[in-house]
């Protein structure tokens, strides 16, 4: 006789797979941990979910902040680059305006990844 029926026992791999906890910890000293768990509850929730929502928010926000971050970057290169020849009496002719958008556009992104990942260090 057996316990489970014949349908459980059919189940694939990529089922159980679907089913399986990967456990990710972290080291804290006791007044950290009780910190943690007194935020967590503050906000009405188990503090294993507050820190997974913390690790998934923080996956989800780096990508944000770096399209924000070369955003930004992109207007101070432009800004710079455009205000030091008007500064000077010259004037800047709109073939290499848009060049300068260009090369802009491109360098942005690449700045942007340079600047998150000195940051992290």
């Amino acid at each position: 006789m057996t316990i489970l029926g014949a349908e459980s026992a059919k189940k694939t791999s990529n089922d159980r797979e679907a089913l399986r906890v990967y456990p990710v910890t972290a080291k804290l000293t006791k007044e950290e941990r009780n910190a943690v768990t007194k935020f967590a509850e503050s906000h009405g929730i188990a503090r294993g979910q507050w820190i997974r929502d913390v690790i998934l928010a923080q996956l989800q926000s780096t990508s944000r902040n770096n399209a924000a971050l070369a955003e930004v970057l992109g207007i101070r290169l432009l800004l710079v680059n455009v205000l030091r020849p008007l500064a000077a009496g010259q004037k800047l002719p709109p073939d290499v305006f848009d060049k300068l958008l260009d090369e802009i556009s491109i360098a942005k992104y690449e700045l942007a990844g340079k600047l998150a990942s000195e940051r992290r260090r």
